[in-house]
């Protein structure tokens, strides 16, 4: 039985510490709008459930907090916060908005109704859609805030979605969200998303982890307070008053990146944790105040030279700005220390919308670099003839890199993604030089045009007329920009090399006698397996096709040569695909026969019964089974949702299956032996590979072996860890 009193007090108590957290901001008129957009998507969402049985309107009041709280959006954005799914869920439409709410509210609302149904059909429509958000934001970066608080309040309430919706959401919120929100300068709601990601597909991984935070957590506020407590006494005898000094952990995510990479456990990282410090000081000290407490820092604890980073001197592109080292503290840990005022902390954590506060305002930077990256966002949407899913993944490379910071000969400085290489210099320069470039001048030493630029590097290009770019240019240039300029070159003279294919080939067509109208060329097309007819007449041109390979007979139903158009069709994918699809609702069942389906499992993370998986239709290999871990998952998920089976494994116990590990340890006499007993004797498991390698007392193995399931694995990484002499043993991927 529901308790509508009790809803209705839910309701008003979440809507009340809206309008606290909003009250510093309000203007005259804004708390009667705020009331007017509440009570609107009250009526219009007043029968709507959420999937957790709570009413919807809590959801909007979530969203909208979440701007206020969490990003420091302002009326405008709170107002289509609230309204932001009324015009796809109700009657009301754009139109009526903008009568009782005004313009910009409108245009923000039609940007988010836009791409609301984002990723629900096709990889070409979805990306399409997400080009559309794109959109908006060279329009009004607010559109993509205020859908990163909304998705945020999704996944923190993914708990009551169906299994394979949350494995969807979750892994296009890794593929999109995280990155978007990382290059808006939102640490805070990026750090959240990847955690919440691996909380629904890794959830053992998120658990253990936060298990070992939670249990390491006294030890380490006392570490904290310890190592803090001379910096914070001697910040106040050289005169700063208004300051703050916090540790705080690594999110989840972070860490478990930084097992991998490293390939350490969890006690063996040693950064666990940043301590922060925050002083209060106007604009134009910031950068010596800055420098000053480096200094105080460093007097206490010996920094590692090789982990200084100076984000005040040269900000990061979107926006972040801080002095980063890592010291040494006194009972022999490595700790991560960050400078930065609290402009700098205000824009680190809340991104975009305290990077327009401050730039609107009188003091602080004008022109930033995410100001940069929105226009060369804009840049890209121009030169939009590449199809969508291209689009999509050259935008997601744009997201989460680096910068190098190189200058030009008159040393005028340039900045770039990490790993741009001295083509993509090029292209920044200007198109033209680009397309003529021969080779590049870096620190006075001739250099390919591949070379990758470093921090510092001086760039001179050489240039011909003659010069123009091929297709192996696109190996090795990393940004967007030069890319799409690449490709939409061989574009236009694969256009021109087409016209000559297709002259070609009608005149060909009328030498036997038959009339080249748009039937005989597609069928034309289909018989020689092309994938358009452009790409026919291109293959004809370059001589990858020989024109004398077209005979009459391909048109003459008489000849027993002749194939009807039928076979010649290439949507037989498309059916299958379709043919998933009414399998889809069901679940497929590994491990037992199936005249169903064909199911094949993926090379690329081995997944054994007992791991969590999802099925995959791909072109030519029917359903392949991936574990949701899988290092494509992501990719797969976000990107063909439509082609994502639900899958389970069966209690089938006779199968063996190919598992991937890797043993540590110190060397000795026999540790093979007894390694291979292990496995051999006492669990009767079959090895296919062993590769062992021994270097200075320490050796790395690698084993494939076959086995029923995890928790028999489980069970042999056990029995091996007990082997004297071994340190670790891990499951690997491929």
């Amino acid at each position: 039985m529901i308790d509508h009193e009790a809803e209705r007090k839910e309701i008003l108590r979440h809507y009340r510490k809206l309008l606290r957290h909003a009250k510093p901001f309000l203007k005259d008129n804004d708390a009667k709008i705020i009331k007017k957009a509440f009570n609107t998507s009250l009526e219009a969402h007043k029968d709507m459930r959420r999937k957790s049985g709570e009413p919807y309107i809590l959801h909007p009041l979530a969203v909208a907090q979440i701007a206020v709280e969490e990003i420091g959006l302002g009326t405008t954005s709170i107002v289509a916060a609230l309204l932001h799914d009324v015009v796809e869920d109700t009657d009301l439409e754009i139109a009526d908005i903008e009568r009782d709410f005004g313009p910009r509210v409108a245009k923000i609302i039609e940007g988010l109704t836009k791409i609301s149904g984002v990723f629900e059909y096709g990889t070409s429509q979805q990306a399409e859609n997400f080009r559309k958000m794109l959109l908006t934001l060279s329009d009004d970066v607010r559109v993509i805030l205020i859908k990163l608080a909304d998705r945020l309040h999704n996944m923190r309430t993914l708990g009551s979605m169906a299994r394979d919706k949350q494995l969807k959401i979750a892994s296009e919120t890794m593929y999109l969200y995280a990155p978007l929100a990382h290059r808006l300068g939102l640490y805070a709601i990026k750090s959240e998303l990847e955690d919440l990601h691996l909380k629904y597909t890794d959830t053992e991984t998120y658990k253990f982890i936060s298990n070992k935070i939670r249990q390491t957590k006294s030890a380490r506020n006392k570490f904290i307070a310890d190592f803090i407590g001379p910096i914070e006494e001697e910040l106040r005898r050289q005169g700063f008053k208004d300051f703050e000094v916090k540790g705080r952990p690594k999110s989840i995510y972070s860490i478990l990146k930084k097992m991998k990479k490293q390939n350490v456990t969890f006690e063996e990282i040693y950064d666990l944790f940043a301590i922060r410090i925050i002083l209060n000081v106007p604009y134009e000290q910031e950068k010596p105040a800055c420098w000053r407490v480096y200094s105080i820092v460093t007097d206490f604890y010996q920094p590692n030279p090789d982990r200084l980073r100076d984000w005040i001197s040269t900000p990061k592109a979107n926006g972040y700005e801080a002095l980063h080292t890592t010291v040494m503290s006194k009972t022999g840990q490595w700790v991560e220390v960050q400078i930065r005022t609290k402009r700098m902390d205000d824009v680190a954590e809340r991104g975009y919308a305290a990077h327009w506060k401050y730039k609107t305002g009188s003091v602080g930077p004008t022109e930033s670099g995410l100001d940069n990256w929105i226009n060369k966002v804009r840049d890209m949407l121009e030169v939009s003839d590449t199809n969508a899913i291209e689009f999509l993944d050259e935008f997601r490379t744009n997201l989460f890199v680096e910068e190098v910071f190189v200058f030009t000969p008159k040393g005028e400085l340039i900045i770039l993604p990490d790993r741009a290489t001295a083509l993509d210099f090029a292209f920044e320069i200007h198109t033209q030089i680009g397309y003529q470039s021969l080779g590049a001048k870096v620190n006075q030493k001739l250099v390919p045009l591949s070379y990758r630029l470093h921090n510092g590097d001086q760039v001179e290009i050489l240039t011909s007329q003659k010069q123009k770019p091929t297709g192996e240019w696109l190996k090795f240039v990393t940004t967007s920009k030069a890319r799409s300029k690449i490709k939409e070159f061989l574009r236009e003279e694969r256009k021109g090399k087409a016209e000559e294919g297709k002259v070609q080939v009608e005149e060909r067509l009328r030498s036997i006698s038959v009339e080249p109208s748009a039937a005989n060329l597609n069928r034309l097309a289909a018989y020689f397996n092309a994938a358009s007819l452009q790409d026919f007449y291109y293959r004809i041109a370059v001589g990858l096709l020989d024109l004398k390979e077209i005979k009459d007979y391909i048109f003459n139903p008489q000849s027993e040569k002749y194939r009807p158009i039928s076979l010649l069709d290439g949507s037989t994918f498309d059916k299958e695909v379709e043919k998933i699809r009414g399998i889809n609702s069901q679940l497929l069942a590994i491990g037992v026969d199936t005249d169903k389906i064909d199911y094949t499992l993926a090379n690329c993370c081995n997944p054994i019964p007992g791991d969590d998986v999802f099925g995959f239709q791909t072109e030519d290999q029917g359903i392949t089974i991936h574990r949701t871990t899988c290092p494509k998952a992501v990719e797969l998920m976000s990107n063909y949702g439509h082609r994502i089976v639900k899958a389970k494994w069966t209690g089938q116990q006779e199968l063996s299956f190919l598992a991937g590990i890797t043993i540590k340890g110190t060397d000795r006499v026999g540790l093979v032996n007894d390694v291979t007993k292990v496995i051999s004797n006492s669990l009767k498991v079959n090895m296919r590979s062993i590769t062992i390698d021994s270097h200075d007392g320490v050796f790395e193995g690698r084993l494939m072996i076959f086995v029923n399931d995890t928790a028999q694995l489980e069970k042999l990484i056990q029995k091996l860890l007990r082997v004297n002499g071994v340190l670790s043993v891990d499951r690997f991927d491929s």
